[in-house]
């Protein structure tokens, strides 16, 4: 199982030195999209990966050979954001086209907590699945979903043909599913990579037999702990069991791309590999400031690359300013798919900047760091303000609760100081009060703490008229008559729960 298969790329036939070129280097060749096959898409999304986790973004304990490949015949994006620096919010993101606060799914769903279990990504959101539904696509989810784990709120309700892995974290549930059948109560860590890489290849084989497009989620739940290392891959890297476990996430890549080369498909497969959020350790996030749960750009900065071989004819290195949203309005178009007229998107297709050209949007327009419902930090262009909060606003999980670093606005030029080092605020009034303008008005339409917005989608839930409470801390707000009746129903639904838990 070790990576001895051969790396799959072209690159390794010429000279694989990538360079920062100009975007005009990429070029749509032959017919437009309407005049081609509808290509088949890979959105490969690990979780914890932080910037630097991958040979190309600087790794030094681990060697990526196959993702490197894939950034080497692709784009990679140096400068890409995720919407939240926690799994669920960052997955409604990715999945939706809206902030997290948009799609009604801002908290980490934990289905342990009295607080969550209830809750997922509400059924009446459109996902990525459902638009390749509307193209006679086979849609599959393979990995986390982290979205809901009742009935109502299960991948098959939300466009996939077909599950097979994890509804949440290991932590949450170490079961392990395919379809709507139990495989395994206690999932084996040690064999999870192969698994899903198993799986995943299975996938491209029958799909390719029946010539039919297909749209796979491939979300790993590594380097998420806990993790551990298939048998050929321990001691592999110089990193311990969490470098190990990437080298394996590397190899189910060169597997995965292997089998599409093999199906004579590889060419029009369009393949997304990137992360949900930053890693738990500042170390795999540099040259960056912070961590998963915080606005630091470490818990939103992470690895992006796109490999469409038909299209794509040069890899390159692309330092525009993209995010997690753009990921919906992308695909839409290249499938040609319209929108959903009844919803707002945050984000823009990155098709004209794929075929040379440049975004609409304004390289200063603003992108908003939440955390939770709490607006932590705002963007613009070079500039990047954290916004002054009090302790009640910090979210449970948010490790970095040092409030007095945050009782003034904190402004910081990530062109000069990528690093979030030198707060420069006293010396760009304007700016800092500008972006705080920006923050008012963002307030006012996706929420703030324990105050929803104007623009929020309901968040998903068995019991519609219990209030959304993202904080356990806050749960003793809530009626007692609306806990009992909870209570009831999840001991209705699970009854082996007992209520004090």
């Amino acid at each position: 199982m070790k990576s001895n298969s051969p790396i799959y790329s072209r690159s390794l036939l010429r000279n694989t030195a990538i360079t920062a070129v100009a975007l005009s280097i990429f070029s749509f060749l032959g017919q437009a999209v309407d005049d081609a096959k509808m290509p088949n898409v890979i959105l490969m999304l690990t979780d914890d990966l932080g910037y630097s986790d991958i040979s190309c973004n600087g790794a030094q304990k681990v060697n990526t050979p196959h993702i490197d490949c894939l950034a080497a015949d692709g784009i990679r994006f140096t400068d890409f954001h995720t919407a939240a620096s926690i799994c669920s919010p960052s997955r409604a993101a990715f999945l939706t086209g809206g902030y997290p606060q948009r799609a009604g799914l801002y908290m980490g769903i934990n289905p342990k907590r009295d607080q969550h279990w209830f809750l997922g990504l509400h059924p009446d959101e459109i996902t990525l699945a459902e638009q390749f539904k509307k193209h006679d696509y086979q849609t599959y989810i393979v990995g986390k979903w982290h979205l809901g784990t009742e009935p109502e709120f299960l991948p098959s309700m939300q466009g996939f043909d077909h599950y097979y892995g994890m509804p949440c974290n290991f932590a949450h549930s170490p079961k392990f599913f395919d379809d709507d059948h139990e495989i395994f109560a206690e999932t084996p860590l040690d064999r999870l990579t192969e698994l899903y890489t198993q799986r995943v290849t299975s996938i491209i084989r029958e799909s390719a037999k029946r010539k039919a497009p297909f749209f796979l989620y491939y979300a790993h739940n590594y380097p998420h702990t806990p993790y551990e290392a298939g048998k050929a891959f321990v001691g592999s890297s110089k990193d311990g069991v969490r470098g190990d476990i990437i080298q394996e996430l590397d190899w189910s890549v060169g597997e995965m791309m292997g089998a599409l080369e093999e199906c004579g498909i590889a060419e029009n497969t369009i393949v997304i590999f990137t992360s949900d959020n930053g890693p738990t350790k500042n170390e795999y996030a540099q040259p960056y400031r912070g961590t998963k749960y915080v606005t630091f750009e470490g818990g939103h900065r992470v690895p992006f690359i796109l490999s469409w071989p038909e299209k794509i004819k040069t890899g390159s290195v692309s330092s525009v300013k993209i995010h997690a949203m753009d990921l919906f309005p992308t695909l839409s178009e290249i499938i040609e798919t319209k929108l959903p007229s009844n919803r707002q998107f945050d984000g823009e297709s990155l098709l004209p900047l794929i075929n040379g050209g440049s975004l609409n949007r304004s390289p200063d327009a603003p992108f908003y760091y939440y955390n939770c419902e709490n607006l932590q930090a705002v963007r613009m262009g070079e500039w990047k303000l954290h916004i002054p909060r009090e302790e009640k606003q910090i979210p449970f999980w948010d490790r970095n609760k040092q409030v007095s670093q945050f009782r003034q606005p904190l402004l910081y030029n990530l062109q000069t100081d990528p690093g979030e080092s030198q707060n420069v605020a006293d010396s760009y009034p304007e700016v800092v009060s500008e972006i705080l303008g920006l923050g008012q008005k963002t307030r006012r339409e996706l929420g703030e703490f324990m105050r929803p917005g104007s623009s929020q989608r309901s968040t998903g839930s068995i019991y519609p008229t219990a209030p959304v409470i993202s904080h356990p801390k806050d749960w003793g707000s809530v009626p007692r008559e609306v806990i009992e009746k909870l209570e009831a129903e999840r001991k209705r639904r699970h009854p082996e729960y007992q209520v004090g838990n």
